[in-house]
């Protein structure tokens, strides 16, 4: 079986002979980023090293505004906690009547169009649900009628003079 294939376990070389470093080197080649991915990399490194300096300058002014104002603060706090809470309570009630205003214009922009008869989204199930409630009506007004002929009757044979 070794006589088929004599080359098999030879490994050739180039005649400028480098072997494995060859291979290496052109593997490698292969595997480096061209001038586009290098740009990118590049600029990444850049703004990601600016970021991370501003984020340093942020966080230090940070601490020290809190160091120099702390006492301020502390003594102005009674006045703070309630204008905080009125501000608050003004604040969430506008932003509620707002929004409920937006929700009664949103309801009746969709009672106009539904009664203009533009079949505004969900008129189906209006529809549907009036049906609904009309044959209800209409199933129990009739078992009023039968079951008023059956006490009628009862009063009927019980008074026959009533």
């Amino acid at each position: 079986m070794a006589d088929r294939h004599p080359g098999q376990g030879q490994r050739t070389t180039r005649p400028g002979g480098g072997g494995e470093t060859d291979t290496f080197l052109r593997r490698l080649n292969v595997h480096a980023p061209n001038s586009t991915q290098l740009l990118g990399i590049l600029t990444l490194i850049i703004s990601g090293g600016i970021l991370l300096v501003l984020t340093g300058l942020t966080l230090t002014a940070t601490v020290l505004g809190l160091i120099f104002f702390t006492p301020l603060i502390l003594l102005s706090s009674p006045i703070w906690v309630p204008v905080g809470t009125v501000l608050f309570v003004a604040i969430a009630g506008f932003l509620s009547m707002c929004g409920f205003g937006v929700a009664v214009l949103a309801g009746l922009s969709w009672m106009y169009k539904y009664f203009r008869g533009w079949h505004p989204p969900g008129s189906d199930r209006v529809d549907y649900a009036r049906s609904r409630i009309a044959d209800t009506t209409g199933h129990m007004k009739d078992y009023a009628r039968e079951y008023g002929g059956y006490l009628q009757s009862k009063v009927m044979d019980v008074a026959p003079g009533a």
